[in-house]
């Protein structure tokens, strides 16, 4: 081991859900303590059944426990922690918990604060992905000031525009909006919505496209200028700008696109010295493609990746931050098949009383729920990711809608229903993707349920 790189022996894991559990099934495969810090909320999940340690970091509320930085850099010092792996959403972009992890000792299992800096606020990723020479969206270049430059700026884009939180993330925070009495109603309370989930009220204005695919790249990075391409994920189908469904490699997409996404990110990622896992997210119509934001950390659908590159992407992440270089398993650049992940979500708290959860061949399910467990109804709703994965396309597509049949619930309404509709749909099965699939497959639907 040379005197750059570090020997982690235990984490902390400032997250909660699915992805907590994820990243304590990792650290215990590399033989890493795992210290998971918790809500009061969550003191009944598997995450703190599982983890080796256990801390409460405060109430419920996300300002008073999962966003308390203070609390979180405290309880990793008293257990002696090594580093902390911030998961998804919550702190996992801000470049001051970063700084402040870094200044406290820890390392921090994602990109350096000068890069979340240059990219966790979506206004300067806008700047820096121009800079690299990526085509943008037409929109702000600075957090509008008020009602009249918005209402200027939309009118030199041209309406429909996106108002979105400019520290937002995850899909939340943006509303479209089609004129400029309407852009006058919606600004203000999208700046509440913004300080309420990000803690910032700033917002942006772009240009909205009406039909686009939703096509992201996944990346690695190895701080030093290395970058590897881990193929493209399609996540077009999506309700109110919340993912559904991901899957890689994204299909019928043409080469010339295909290429043009991956060298861009590359060349993104390596201007930037990136370090760990990230994500370049595209918008696609029309024969273009758009850069759309980077997401500098690790994604909720990260797993498709995963499986067609046979590589874990958490065990990459904390080892890239732990100075060591790219691992041989994951330098092929070709994937193997094709995958599929379906978000389960609830519909509204309750206590699950029964959980059946598929399992067979091409089925992996990740997952933080258990019979007896109570969903609060103050978190996200994602229960599980039901992934599955075959040689092809339509295989993977077929083990899917069998893995969702096995999956039953009890005691909640989840979305599974709906996502068998939407998988067993022609226009899906046919790829044939953009972002308003959602609402046409349930028009159609509630058509024909008035019509019976």
């Amino acid at each position: 081991m040379s005197r750059d790189q570090k020997k982690i022996r235990t984490l902390l894991i400032a997250n909660r859900g699915e992805i907590a559990v994820r990243i304590i099934r990792t650290c215990r495969d590399m033989g890493i303590r795992s210290v998971v810090a918790y809500s009061q909320a969550d003191a009944d999940s598997l995450a703190v059944a599982m983890a080796d340690h256990a801390v409460c970091i405060g109430p419920a509320d996300t300002q008073s426990s999962y966003l308390m930085q203070d609390n979180i850099i405290m309880a990793a010092c008293v257990f002696r922690c090594d580093a902390i792996h911030p998961g998804v959403g919550f702190l996992s972009e801000n470049a001051g918990f970063a700084r402040a992890a870094e200044e406290a000792g820890l390392i921090f299992i994602g990109p350096c604060p000068r890069t979340i800096s240059l990219l966790g606020d979506k206004l300067q990723a806008r700047m820096t992905a121009r800079n690299a020479g990526l085509k943008i969206l037409p929109g702000s270049d600075a957090p509008v000031a008020g009602e009249a430059e918005a209402c200027k700026l939309a009118e030199e884009i041209g309406y429909p525009v996106m108002i979105k939180a400019a520290n937002g993330g995850g899909g939340r925070g943006i509303r479209i909006v089609r004129s400029s009495d309407e852009l006058k109603k919606i600004l203000p309370v999208a700046a509440r919505e913004a300080r309420g989930a990000f803690g910032d009220a700033a917002l942006l204005i772009e240009k909205y496209l009406d039909h686009p695919r939703h096509v992201e790249a996944q990346l690695l990075g190895d701080g030093q200028g290395g970058a590897i391409f881990l193929g493209l994920r399609d996540c077009s189908l999506q309700k109110q700008h919340q993912k559904l469904l991901e899957e890689s490699p994204a299909p019928a997409l043409p080469e010339a696109i295909h290429d043009g996404m991956r060298d861009a990110s590359l060349h993104l990622f390596r201007s930037l010295s990136y370090r760990g896992a990230g994500t370049v997210e595209f918008l696609y119509q029309d024969g273009a493609f758009y850069f759309l934001e980077v997401n500098a950390r690790l994604q909720v659908e990260h797993t498709v990746s995963e499986i067609i590159y046979g590589t874990d992407l958490v065990r990459q992440q904390i080892l890239l931050a732990s100075g060591f270089p790219f691992s041989p398993e994951i330098m092929p650049s070709s994937s193997r098949g094709h995958a599929l992940e379906c978000r389960i979500c609830a519909r509204g708290p309750g206590k699950i009383h029964m959980l059946r959860l598929p399992s067979g061949p091409g089925v992996r399910v990740d997952a933080h729920i258990h019979e007896g467990y109570n969903v609060p109804a103050c978190y996200d709703s994602l229960l599980a990711k039901i992934i599955t994965y075959a040689p092809d396309r339509e295989t993977c597509i077929s083990i899917m809608l069998r893995a969702l049949a096995e999956l039953e619930v009890g005691g909640i309404e989840t979305n599974r229903d709906e996502q068998m509709m939407l998988v067993s749909s022609t226009e899906f099965r046919a790829a044939r993707l953009d972002t308003t699939l959602y609402g046409k497959l349930t028009a159609e639907t509630g058509k024909g349920k008035n019509h019976e």
